[in-house]
C-alpha cells in the first residue's frame, strides 16, 4: 500500500502571500510610472508655454494726429449756423518713404528706422488731412464739403496740401515741410505758399506725436489765414463786378475815354503761426495769388 504525502497546510498560504506581494509591487511600479509621466507632461507644457511667451511679439501702440475731444464741442457749436463760405480739403500727399502705418524715424541724415510696434491709427496722409480738416473748420467756422454736394451761391475755397517732408527725430524735433494752396472756385484765383514747421520734442514717442500735432496745428493756422485773405479779395472782386466795369467820360476835344477796373492785388502768404514760434518755423510765398 502506498501513501502520498500531502503538502503542509501553510504551503498554500505562502504562495498566496507571494502572489499578493507581486501584485502590490506591480501596482506600485505602475503608480510611480504614471506619476513620472504626469510630471514629464507638466514639465513639457511649462517649457512650451515659456517658449511661446518668449517668442510672442510685444504689443503695438497706435497714435493719431486728430484734434482732442476737448475741441469737439467748440467746433460743433461754431458750425451749427450757415457758414459764410465752405472749404474743400483734398487728400493730403506725403513722401512715399513715410506713406506707411509704421513710424519712420530718422537716426541721422541718411538713415531711418521703421518701427513695427509704433504705428499711426491710419495712413499719415489721412492723419494729417483729418487733423487739418478739424482745425480749419473750427478756426473758420465752416464745413469741409470735400466729396459732398454743397449749395450754390456759397463761396467755396479748395485747399490742397502737398507735404514734401514729414520727419521724425526722436528726442530732437518733428518737422513738417508743406506746399499748400487755396483756390477760389468762384474766381479761380489761387494763393500758393510754403510752410516749414520745426517743433522741438522731448524723449519718447508720445512727445514726438505731440510735436507733429503742434506742427500741423500751426500749418492749419497759416492756411486759415490764407483762406480769410483770399475770401476778402474774392468779395472785393465780386463787388467790383457788380459795378460798371468802365466809365465813359468826355475827354478833351469831345472824345470819350474808357477807364478800366484796377487788377486784383497780390496777397502775400501769411506769416508763421504763433503756435509754432517755439520751434524754427517759416512760411514763404510762391508767387502769391495768381489767376487760375
Amino acid at each position: 500500500m502506498t501513501f502520498d504525502r500531502l503538502p503542509p497546510r501553510h504551503a498554500g498560504r505562502t504562495g498566496h502571500r507571494a502572489g499578493i506581494g507581486t501584485i502590490a509591487a506591480i501596482a506600485a511600479i505602475t503608480r510611480h510610472a504614471a506619476r513620472a509621466a504626469a510630471l514629464a507632461t507638466a514639465a513639457a507644457a511649462t517649457a512650451v508655454a515659456t517658449l511661446l511667451a518668449g517668442c510672442a511679439s510685444p504689443p503695438s501702440h497706435f497714435y493719431t494726429l486728430s484734434p482732442s475731444d476737448d475741441a469737439a464741442p467748440a467746433a460743433t457749436s461754431a458750425t451749427t449756423g450757415n457758414p459764410a463760405w465752405l472749404i474743400e480739403l483734398a487728400p493730403v500727399n506725403v513722401p512715399p518713404q513715410v506713406a506707411k502705418p509704421q513710424f519712420v524715424v530718422q537716426t541721422d541724415a541718411t538713415r531711418v528706422l521703421v518701427l513695427e510696434q509704433q504705428r499711426w491709427a491710419s495712413m499719415p496722409g489721412d492723419e494729417i488731412r483729418r487733423a487739418l480738416s478739424g482745425d480749419l473748420t473750427q478756426q473758420l467756422r465752416t464745413i469741409d464739403v470735400y466729396g459732398s454736394p454743397h449749395p450754390e451761391g456759397v463761396p467755396v475755397y479748395r485747399v490742397s496740401v502737398n507735404v514734401q517732408r514729414f520727419e521724425s527725430w526722436p528726442g530732437s524735433h518733428a518737422l513738417v515741410d508743406a506746399v499748400w494752396s487755396v483756390r477760389s472756385l468762384a474766381t479761380q484765383t489761387v494763393m500758393t505758399c510754403r510752410s516749414v514747421l520745426n517743433e522741438p520734442v522731448g524723449d519718447g514717442y508720445d512727445a514726438l506725436v505731440t510735436g507733429h500735432r503742434r506742427a500741423v496745428a500751426a500749418l492749419s493756422t497759416a492756411i486759415a489765414s490764407g483762406v480769410r485773405a483770399l475770401a476778402a479779395q474774392t468779395q472785393a472782386q465780386t463787388q467790383a463786378q457788380t459795378q460798371p466795369q468802365t466809365q465813359q467820360q468826355p475827354a478833351s476835344g469831345g472824345a470819350k475815354r474808357t477807364r478800366h477796373a484796377p487788377p486784383a492785388a497780390l496777397i502775400p502768404c501769411p506769416a508763421t503761426a504763433p503756435a509754432a514760434a517755439a520751434g524754427s518755423s517759416t512760411s514763404s510765398a510762391a508767387p502769391g495769388t495768381t489767376p487760375g
